[in-house]
C-alpha cells in the first residue's frame, strides 16, 4: 500500500540550533496517525514543516513525499487547504472576528477557484449541517463570539473539509474543550476519517484520545522520537523509559481509589444560591437573563476535597466564585467561621476573603506580567500581614521551595516561566495569604500530562501539610477521580448529584451522572467505542435526595 504522506529523517533547526531531528513516518489513507508528547518536544513544529509555516529564520531538511512531491525540496509550495489541512488548537485564534462565519467558509472555496459563490454558499451550509452545527443558515450570518467553543471547532473543520484535503492534521483539537464536547468532536473526526478515507495526524498530549483514536503512535521528547508504533503496542508493551513515565503519569476514571474518608465537619456552607446574569434584549422584548446557578445549596466539609464537575456553562465557575466573594449572588448565604460572606464589605470582607484563595484556569493571565513572580506572591502578606521586607523575602522563598520553584526564581517575570511553572507560582500566592479554602478552578486543564500529574500531587500534598481544604473545579473526570473525596455534579445551574467519589464513580445513580463517565476518553485501545450520545434533553433537576448514606440524588 502505497502511503498519502511519507516522511524521512524531518530536521528542523535556527542556525546551529535543532528543532526536531530525524523525524520519520507513513500515513496511509483511512488512518490516524497521532504525534504526542509534552509541550516542547515538537509535535507543533513538525506539522508547521509540513505545511511549510516555519518561523523566517528555521530551516527544514529531510523528505515528506505527498502526492509525488516532497514538501520540503526549494520552491515546492505545500498544497494548503486543497491537499494538507490544518485544524489549529484554539479556533477563536483561526476565525477572524470581523468576519462572518459564512463569508469564512466560503472565501477559501472561491480563493482556491473551486467553485462560484453561489455553489460556495451552498455548500458551506451543507457542510456545517454535516459537521453537526444546528440552524446552519442562521450561523453563516453570525460572528465567531456568537459560538460556543466546540461549535468554533466544529466551524474550522467544516472550513478544512470544504477544500477536500487528502490529509488533515489536527493540532490539540480537543485540549480546551469539555468532556462532552470533547467526544463529540473526535466522534466527527472519526467518521470523517472513515467516510473520506483521507489520513489524519492527530497532535496531542492527552493519552485518552490517542487510546480511542489513533491507529499509530508517534512519541516524542525533546525534538526526537522515543518510540513508533501500533497503538495497541505502544499502550500494552511500550519500549521507551519516556513512553512509559507518560502512561504511569495518565489520570484514570476507571482507577481504584485510596482515599481516606472524610468526616462530615462543615466548614463552608452555601444555601439557596441563585446568580443571573443579565443580556441583551430588543426593544420590544423582555429579556430575563441567564441563570447560571438555580437554587443550589453545598456543604464543603473541613480537611475534603470536593469536586464540582459539569460542562462548559454547567455554573460550576460561578459557584466558585461566587464562594470565593469574587461574583455576588442575588439571593442566598454563604457562612463561613460563623459569619456570611455576601453580607459583609469593606475590613470585614477583606478579613473573611484571606481565609478563602482561588487558584484560576489560566496563570498566565492572572500573573501581572509587569511584576516579578516574587512580589506577586508576596502580595497576599502585604495586605493582610506586618511583616518587614526581609520577612516577606524569607515567606517568598520557603513558598517558591514548597511548590518545587527556586528561592532565585522570585526575581523573574511570568513570561519567562514555562505553563507548569506559572501554575505552581500561582498556587504558592494563593498559599501566601494561610487560607483554610482554596478553591481551585481548572488548575491543570491546560497542562500536558505529566506536568498536570505533578500539579496534582503538589496541590494534594500542601492540602495535607497546611490543612486545606479545596473546592476543585473540573471537567476532566479522570482528574477528579484522582483528586476527590467527594464529587458535586452540575448542569444548567443545579446539582444533579452529590457523593463519595468512590460511590459516585462506581455507581451513579444520575442518568445524566452516567452519561457523563460513559463519554470520558479511556487510556486503552482495546476499548475503542463507537458514537456516543449527545448529552441532550431533560434530565431530573428536582429536590436533592438520599439514596445512600451521604450520597445524594436529584429526582
Amino acid at each position: 500500500m502505497i502511503a498519502l504522506l511519507s516522511v524521512k529523517d524531518l530536521s528542523v533547526s535556527i542556525g546551529s540550533s535543532p528543532l526536531i531531528e530525524g523525524i520519520s513516518f507513513d500515513l496511509m489513507e483511512g488512518q490516524v496517525l497521532s504525534i504526542v508528547g509534552e509541550s516542547g518536544s515538537g509535535k507543533s513544529m513538525t506539522a508547521k514543516a509540513l505545511m511549510g509555516l516555519l518561523p523566517p529564520k528555521a530551516s527544514a531538511k529531510g523528505r515528506a513525499m505527498f502526492d509525488g512531491a516532497d514538501l520540503l525540496a526549494p520552491g515546492v509550495d505545500p498544497p494548503r487547504g486543497t491537499g494538507i489541512g490544518l485544524i489549529f488548537q484554539e479556533p477563536m485564534t483561526a476565525l477572524t472576528p470581523v468576519l462572518t462565519i459564512g463569508l469564512q467558509l466560503t472565501e477559501a472555496m472561491e480563493s482556491h477557484g473551486l467553485c462560484d459563490s453561489e455553489e460556495a454558499h451552498n455548500r458551506a451550509i451543507a457542510m456545517l449541517d454535516r459537521v453537526g452545527i444546528p440552524d446552519p443558515e442562521v450561523r453563516m450570518r453570525q460572528y465567531p463570539h456568537e459560538l460556543s467553543g466546540g461549535m468554533r471547532q466544529r466551524v474550522v473543520i467544516a472550513m478544512m473539509m470544504l477544500l477536500g484535503p487528502r490529509v488533515l492534521i489536527a493540532d490539540e483539537p480537543t485540549t480546551a474543550l469539555d468532556v462532552t464536547v470533547q467526544a463529540q468532536i473526535l466522534d466527527l473526526l472519526r467518521e470523517i476519517v472513515t467516510e473520506t478515507q483521507i489520513g489524519l495526524i492527530l497532535i496531542t498530549h492527552d493519552m485518552g484520545v490517542v487510546a480511542e483514536m489513533a491507529d499509530h503512535v508517534l512519541v516524542m521528547k525533546s525534538g526526537v522520537v522515543e518510540e513508533y508504533g501500533a497503538a495497541e503496542e505502544i499502550f500494552s508493551k511500550p519500549k521507551a523509559a519516556y513512553t512509559r513515565s507518560l502512561l504511569e503519569a495518565v489520570p484514570r476514571i476507571d482507577s481504584i481509589s485510596s482515599r481516606d474518608d472524610i468526616a462530615p465537619d462543615t466548614l463552608l456552607s452555601a444555601s439557596n444560591i441563585t446568580k443571573t446574569f443579565k443580556t441583551r434584549g430588543t426593544l420590544l422584548s423582555r429579556n430575563d437573563g441567564h441563570r447560571a446557578i438555580d437554587d443550589v445549596s453545598l456543604d464543603i466539609w473541613r480537611g475534603e476535597t470536593l469536586a464540582l464537575v459539569g460542562e462548559s456553562g454547567s455554573g460550576k465557575t460561578t459557584l466558585g466564585r461566587v464562594i470565593a466573594r469574587l461574583t455576588d449572588a442575588e439571593v442566598g448565604r454563604v457562612l463561613m467561621n460563623g459569619a456570611d460572606l455576601t453580607a459583609l464589605s469593606g475590613r470585614r470582607l477583606q478579613t473573611q476573603r484571606r481565609a478563602v484563595q482561588m487558584i484560576f484556569q489560566d496563570p498566565y493571565a492572572s500573573l501581572d506580567p509587569r511584576q516579578t513572580v516574587g512580589r506577586t506572591v508576596a502580595e497576599p502578606m502585604i495586605i493582610h500581614e506586618t511583616l518587614s521586607k526581609a520577612e516577606r523575602t524569607t515567606r517568598v522563598h520557603a513558598l517558591m521551595e514548597k511548590v518545587g520553584l527556586s528561592p532565585e526564581m522570585a526575581q523573574r517575570y511570568p513570561h519567562e516561566f514555562s505553563g507548569g511553572q506559572r501554575q505552581r507560582i500561582a498556587i504558592a500566592r494563593a498559599m501566601a495569604a494561610k487560607p483554610t479554602l482554596v478553591v481551585a478552578d481548572e488548575p491543570t486543564s491546560a497542562l500536558d500530562v505529566s506536568i498536570q500529574a505533578r500539579v496534582l500531587d503538589l496541590l494534594d500534598s500542601l492540602k495535607r501539610s497546611e490543612n486545606l481544604t479545596m473546592l476543585f473545579i473540573s471537567h476532566d473526570l479522570a482528574v477528579v477521580r484522582q483528586i476527590a473525596d467527594r464529587v458535586a455534579v452540575m448542569r444548567n445551574g443545579r446539582i444533579l448529584e452529590l457523593g463519595p467519589a468512590a460511590n459516585l464513580f462506581a455507581d451513579p445513580k444520575h442518568p445524566y451522572t452516567r452519561a457523563l463517565i460513559d463519554v470520558a476518553p479511556v487510556p486503552d485501545p482495546t476499548r475503542k467505542r463507537g458514537k456516543r450520545p449527545v448529552l441532550q434533553g431533560d434530565y431530573p433537576t428536582g429536590i436533592l435526595s438520599e439514596v445512600t448514606p451521604g450520597h445524594w440524588v436529584a429526582t
